[in-house]
């Protein structure tokens, strides 16, 4: 995935996984690479629900022009997870059982 990023999402993606946190990540360019890599709705209500890889979270975005620490560590973990991460590595699968609301449980994907 990240080969299809250009050089302002990857310098994003440095940003948000440096340590210490980065105290001007700004919220902009973060959701620009979120577009980038996954699916980003906005909702009515400001907030913002992104998906990327297994992982789907409903963000708020910060009132300033950068991310507080809370919202870097909500954005890594997703990158994270999606295998998104400088030097790269694997995904990983979501291995979550599903309660489908109709009586079935089951595995991501799995068909009754």
């Amino acid at each position: 995935m990240e080969e299809h990023l250009n050089n302002h999402h990857r310098a994003t993606v440095e940003k948000l996984f440096a340590h210490p946190v980065s105290g001007n990540v700004e919220w902009r360019q973060v959701l620009s690479l979120l577009e980038a890599v996954g699916t980003v709705t906005e909702q009515a209500n400001g907030k913002v629900k992104v998906t990327v890889g297994p992982e789907t979270e409903v963000l708020h975005p910060p009132h300033g022009k950068d991310l507080d620490a809370q919202l870097v560590a909500d954005v890594r973990r997703m990158l994270d997870q999606a295998g998104l991460r400088p030097g790269g590595g694997e995904a990983v699968t979501d291995q979550r059982s599903r309660d489908y609301g109709d009586g079935r449980w089951g595995e991501p994907g799995a068909t009754a």
